[in-house]
């Protein structure tokens, strides 16, 4: 059956009709990257690393959340959240901003958890240098 735009018209299958067999998909060409590939190519985390992450946030939560005051805990998430591939490349306005606090207060809240090894800088940003990167810890490692 066509319609008047040259476009043919569903069919409507009979009471006990079956469908067609599906054809099967066309090969891939060899220079096409899989769905894995790319996933890899693009960066997405793979179900170990997942697991690796939920670990980590696991133990920071049994043995080291309840040891923190409300703001080591949101600078603390916010950096944890922002992690790829184990560091953070945030600025500390950006911290601010998303835990309802100042940049001053974030820069001490830095220090302390840095004190306690919980938060490490691994390099300072600034103007014309970028943000700063900070790698998290989920345990005190002072104690």
């Amino acid at each position: 059956m066509t319609r008047t735009n040259g476009t043919t018209a569903p069919r409507l299958l009979a009471g006990c009709e079956v469908l067609p067999a599906m054809e099967p998909p066309a090969p891939r060409p060899a220079d096409e990257p899989s769905e894995v590939d790319a996933r890899k190519a693009t960066g997405k985390t793979t179900k170990r690393k997942a697991g690796e992450r939920f670990a980590m946030l696991n133990t920071f939560v049994d043995f080291t959340a309840g040891t923190l005051a409300r703001g080591e805990l949101l600078v603390w998430l916010v950096l944890f959240r922002d992690c790829r591939d184990g560091i953070a490349r945030t600025s500390q306005a950006d911290i601010a901003r998303r835990a309802g606090m100042t940049d001053r207060t974030v820069r001490r809240t830095l220090k302390r958890l840095e004190t306690r090894g919980l938060v490490q800088t691994v390099s300072r940003g600034g103007i014309h240098r970028g943000v700063s990167k900070y790698r998290c810890h989920p345990l005190d490692r002072s104690d």
